[in-house]
């Protein structure tokens, strides 16, 4: 099973950065420009981290494979926690999935926070199917 950026969310951010920096060269004063020029290479650089670490997570019997931009992380089952995390802010309820690759209170495993955009739908459903997939039932 993968997850991944819906591929429309990825082109609609493609779309807007793009359009951003098109209109740079017709911002009249210096902070706007540079301000208008900032929010495109930041839409844009989205798009290519959407692009390159695609799909962003992705589970199998042996465990769970995280890409990023500075490479690919396997962690097998028994060596993985999958926790959702709810938040309120503003009065909206919002989730993320932690993968907590810690194992141990000495050990430092690297943790993975994964929201709504990385994974195109929504953390708990994603939690869910990562522990119908673990054979440890961790």
């Amino acid at each position: 099973m993968t997850w991944s950026p819906p591929t429309w969310d990825v082109a609609a951010t493609a779309a807007l950065g793009l359009l951003l920096a098109v209109g740079v060269p017709f911002i009249a004063d210096t902070p706007g420009r540079v301000l208008l020029a900032g929010a495109a290479v930041l839409l844009l650089g989205s798009v290519l981290r959407d692009l390159v670490a695609r799909p962003r997570l992705a589970a199998d019997a042996d465990g769970v494979v995280v890409r990023r931009l500075t490479g690919t992380t396997r962690r097998p089952w028994g060596a993985v926690r999958v926790r959702v995390r709810e938040v309120r802010r503003l009065g909206l309820r919002g989730g993320t999935l932690e993968l907590d690759g810690s194992t141990g209170p000495d050990d430092d495993g690297p943790l993975v926070v994964l929201g709504r955009r990385d994974l195109g739908t929504a953390p708990a459903s994603v939690a869910r199917a990562l522990r119908a997939l673990d054979p440890t039932g961790g």
